[in-house]
């Protein structure tokens, strides 16, 4: 009963015309304590004159709240601007009552208009005491009460800088607050053993079972900017292992407004230990590049190009054209930007490989911009259907870029992929042969042709990163094909932010490469991930070694050789150097290489592949045997 009642009080508010007739009360109270204080608790001074006075104190103090507002805070959130505007208000009631007094002297007005100086400032400094006493009282016994109704989360932060003073305000000052911090924990040896706000501030050693099981400790909040990865693997690794979760407060630049709020203090994921610091692109030019354009993206509902979809939202263009074949991830995106109520956008299921559907719709939709993400990309499969990869990477690249060409594009985006360089596998080859077709033909209309070179992409559909996932859900083991095999890797919104850079930046015929630090070791990522989980290694979930997959490498590149770079205005940003080709060759080339039909073999289709791209040599293949042959 008593609970309920005090849930159904925590939803309402003190009309603020209510608190504005409490603290006058308050006020008329302190200014007959001031009088008794001014005359040391003797009552020997002119009642009749201090009565006369209240009124008039309580109008001074009336206008004074009114200027500054300090009756419009909500009192069980009371915090530091609200205090300033109480100190505010009463020095502006103390310098009215000094004013009137002055004239009152000078010109000889009423009794009334007349108070003395120190009663004036003995009242000045009981307003400020009890006002503002009196509104962290009632904050405190709120906040006390509603501790004893709700499930609360024991928390300690780890930083006690100013990040983790700014977090600490967040959460004490949330209206649904569900934690009670009981501390800090900070590297720095200045402040281990001091006190914040009443709360100690501990060592990450002393953080032990004994200690969580007296404090009774269930989460920690890590709140350092610009925190390394390496370091930040450390840290929740020890905690892990204590049993407690852990979240992480963003970078400053990430909240809302420059104010960080509790709902955005999120669990520390596998994209916060990448070893590198994040990319970040912030380019006014991007809003006049998408300004009223018509926008097409193939393989819309695919990773990559459902990411470019949303981004591309953002703009003000004139239509969005989303075209995939994968028809129930499409209806998704479809239903995702319905519900967001996005306008001006159309989804498509359609397949790139028919000409004759794309030509149609490149006469009905006259696209300006063009993002080709449509691909298929799984190493292993292509490897056992290269005419499939031939017929998708290759040949619906040749039919989208030469509708471009022929529809007067303006610009044409080519989603393509490290595994290009040097290649080993169908697929890598097959996205290789794609970037040579659009290169062809830079420079054969007014098309600017662009490429997009990346790695790995967290949690895109058939990464490693849902597949450790769905492994630690079923106990393990995990599977990682070689202990030393290293992977790129980035985010999907910074692949797409890279896309939609490179579409503003590009002149056409460049390749665009991110500098994207150290490579991954994939073993680690895996062991990582483990540790994320709330488990052991090996104890807990153990990781298989199970063998290189037929045209696998172990470590991927962002140059082919031959190839070096240039920077561009971003500094994360490159554009590969690619040597001349002969390009009338190579056309004629690619398009005998799809003339080929489902009926041929496949080593029969790999061997053209291999003509058209001499650096790719077959690794832990079946086509191995048509290297040896050069």
């Amino acid at each position: 009963m008593i609970k309920r009642l005090l849930q159904n009080i925590s939803h309402r508010y003190a009309s603020k015309w209510l608190v504005m007739l409490f603290d006058l009360n308050i006020v008329a109270f302190t200014f007959i304590a001031a009088y008794i204080i001014r005359f040391n608790f003797n009552l020997d001074f002119d009642f009749v004159v201090m009565f006369k006075q209240i009124p008039f104190v309580f109008l001074a103090a009336l206008i004074s709240f009114l200027l500054v507002g300090s009756y419009k805070g909500v009192v069980r959130f009371t915090g530091f601007k609200d205090v300033i505007n109480i100190i505010i208000g009463v020095n502006i009631l103390a310098t009215i009552l000094i004013v009137s007094t002055f004239f009152s002297r000078r010109l000889n007005y009423e009794s009334i208009f007349n108070i003395s100086g120190s009663i004036i400032y003995i009242h000045l400094l009981l307003n400020i005491l009890f006002l503002v006493g009196f509104k962290l009282f009632i904050k405190s016994m709120y906040n006390k009460l509603m501790q004893d109704i709700k499930t609360q989360k024991r928390v300690l932060i780890f930083g006690a800088g100013n990040s983790g003073m700014i977090t600490y305000d967040a959460i004490t000052n949330d209206p649904k607050n569900s934690h009670v911090i009981i501390g800090f924990i900070d590297d720095n040896e200045r402040k281990i053993g001091k006190k914040i706000n009443t709360l100690s501030v501990y060592s990450l050693d002393k953080i032990t079972p004994k200690f969580i099981e007296k404090y009774r400790v269930e989460e920690v909040i890590i709140s350092i900017q610009n925190i390394e990865s390496a370091r930040l693997l450390q840290i929740s690794g020890l905690l892990f292992e204590l049993g407690l979760k852990v979240k992480i407060v963003p970078p400053v630049q990430n909240w809302i407004d420059g104010d960080l709020s509790v709902g955005q203090i999120k669990e520390v994921n596998i994209e916060d230990l990448l070893g590198r610091d994040p990319i970040s692109i912030t380019n006014p030019a991007l809003l006049d590049e998408y300004e009223n354009q018509i926008i097409l993206i193939t393989g819309a509902a695919g990773s990559i190009g459902s990411e470019i979809a949303r981004k591309a939202t953002n703009y003000n263009y004139k239509k969005l054209i989303l075209i995939d074949t994968a028809e129930s991830p499409l209806y998704e995106l479809q239903q995702e930007f319905v519900q967001k109520d996005v306008k001006k956008f159309t989804a498509i299921v359609a397949d790139v490989r028919d000409f004759r559907r794309m030509e149609q719709l490149f006469q009905i939709h006259k696209p300006k911009i063009v993002f080709h993400a449509a691909a298929y990309k799984h190493v292993p499969l292509m490897e056992n259907n290269p005419y499939e990869a031939v017929s998708v990477n290759i040949g619906g690249t040749r039919h989208i870029a030469s509708l471009s060409v022929k529809h007067g594009v303006n610009k044409f985006v080519l989603i393509s992929t490290d595994k290009a360089v040097n290649p080993t596998n169908v697929m890598g080859a097959t996205k290789r042969i794609a970037e040579l077709y659009v290169n062809c033909l830079q420079g054969k209309g007014k098309t600017k042709f662009i490429t997009t070179r990346f790695g790995n992409v967290l949690g895109s559909n058939g990464s490693v990163i849902p597949l450790f996932k769905k492994q630690i859900e079923n106990g393990g083991p995990l599977t990682v094909t070689h202990k030393d095999i290293t992977r790129y890797f980035m985010t999907i919104s910074e692949a797409c932010q890279l896309v939609l850079e490179a579409a503003t930046m590009g002149n056409g015929g460049e390749i665009f490469v991110f500098d994207m630090g150290e490579s991954v070791r994939i073993y680690d990522l895996a062991k990582n991930m483990v540790i994320l989980s709330g488990l052991r290694y090996p104890e807990d979930i153990k990781i298989k070694i199970t063998g290189l997959r037929p045209g696998e490498k172990i470590y991927e590149e962002l140059l082919a050789d031959g190839e070096n770079t240039r920077p561009t205005y971003h500094e994360k940003i490159m554009i590969a150097k690619t040597k001349a080709i002969d390009t009338l060759t190579i056309s004629d080339k690619i398009a005998t290489l799809c003339t080929l039909n489902s009926k041929s073999q496949n080593l029969e289709i790999v061997s053209l592949i291999k003509e058209i791209i001499p650096e790719y040599i077959s690794n832990n293949s079946k086509y191995e045997v048509l290297d040896s042959k050069k």
